[in-house]
Order: structure tokens, then C-alpha cells, then sequence
């Protein structure tokens, strides 16, 4: 079994091994997102974005692009790296250098990039998800969603904050 540490990979060091991988005719699997505050939703998207082939990769928002609002990430990238790469169904794991995806994908060339329902209409408020279609069109790669249960962090944590959600008491 492979150790959380030799799944944290720099981009250009993982993109060779992808390439030695996908020669090998591995099918690569990619997916991107903040992941501050894991929670039961991060996980399952996650074990399903594995099953859509033979190697998931994980790239985390570094922190100077996070944009979820004062004091976040709570984690730093380096925490919500080694985090995500504990988890058995992540292959690699690495910090992206750009404030989206879009170079990224372009150097680590998956042929799938999975993201969550949420974003099965290709649109989102700050456009991200519409460039990153276009980059997948661009290098023949393939956008898949999945359809698991969904939670955003920022609103567990509002929710928490007015002493509402499961957690309140009644």
C-alpha cells in the first residue's frame, strides 16, 4: 500500500507519471475542488469519481486562490492535500499553481474530469466551470458528473453558526 506522503506529487513530477500510465493504458481520472473541511460528500464523490476509472487525481485550490470568504481555507493546501491522499480511492494528489483548473488540465491531460451535479448545467457563478469545459473540448478529455449527496462547507458552517442544521439542538 502506498503511503499518504508518495501520493502528494508537484504537478510537473506527476504529469510524467500520468503520461507512463496512460502509455500503459491506464484511463485518468481527475478532480479538482477546494476540499477545505472534508465531509461525508467530499467522500463519496470522491470513491465515485474512482470508479470512472483507473487512476483518480486529486488537485486542490491553493490557498491564495481560495475565494469561500474571510478566514478559509481553515486548512492549509498542504493539510488538504496529505487529507485527501490518506483516503484508499485517491492515486495522487497535488496543489494546482493557477486560480482554476484550466492549466492544469491542460498539463496533466486526464481523460475524464469529474465534477459534482451541481455543475451538470455548466454553469456557476464565477464562470470557472464553463472555461474548464472549453480546455476539455480542447484536449479531447471527457466532463462526467456525479450524482451523490451534496453539502457546500461555507453553508454547514453559516448553518452552525445560527445554531440551525442536524447538529442544533430542538
Amino acid at each position: 500500500m502506498r503511503t499518504p506522503e508518495t501520493k502528494v506529487k508537484a504537478l510537473d513530477g506527476l504529469a510524467k507519471e500520468l503520461d507512463s500510465l496512460r502509455a500503459e493504458g491506464k484511463k485518468i481520472v481527475l478532480s479538482h475542488g477546494c476540499f477545505d473541511l472534508m465531509h461525508p460528500g467530499h467522500i463519496k464523490y470522491l470513491l465515485a469519481s474512482r470508479l470512472m476509472g483507473d487512476v483518480l487525481v486529486v488537485t486542490v485550490t491553493p490557498d491564495r486562490y481560495v475565494d469561500k470568504g474571510r478566514g478559509r481555507p481553515v486548512f492549509n493546501q498542504e493539510l488538504r492535500a496529505e487529507s485527501l491522499a490518506a483516503l484508499e480511492c485517491v492515486d495522487y494528489v497535488a496543489v494546482n499553481q493557477w486560480p482554476t483548473a484550466e492549466e492544469t488540465l491542460r498539463l496533466l491531460r486526464p481523460d475524464i474530469y469529474v465534477k459534482g451535479q451541481e455543475f451538470e448545467n455548466l454553469k456557476d457563478k464565477t464562470g470557472k466551470i464553463q472555461r474548464e469545459y472549453e480546455v476539455l473540448k480542447e484536449i479531447g478529455a471527457e466532463m462526467r458528473f456525479t450524482h451523490e449527496i451534496v453539502f457546500s462547507s461555507t453553508e454547514l458552517i453559516k448553518e452552525h453558526l445560527r445554531g440551525e442544521g442536524p447538529w442544533s439542538a430542538p
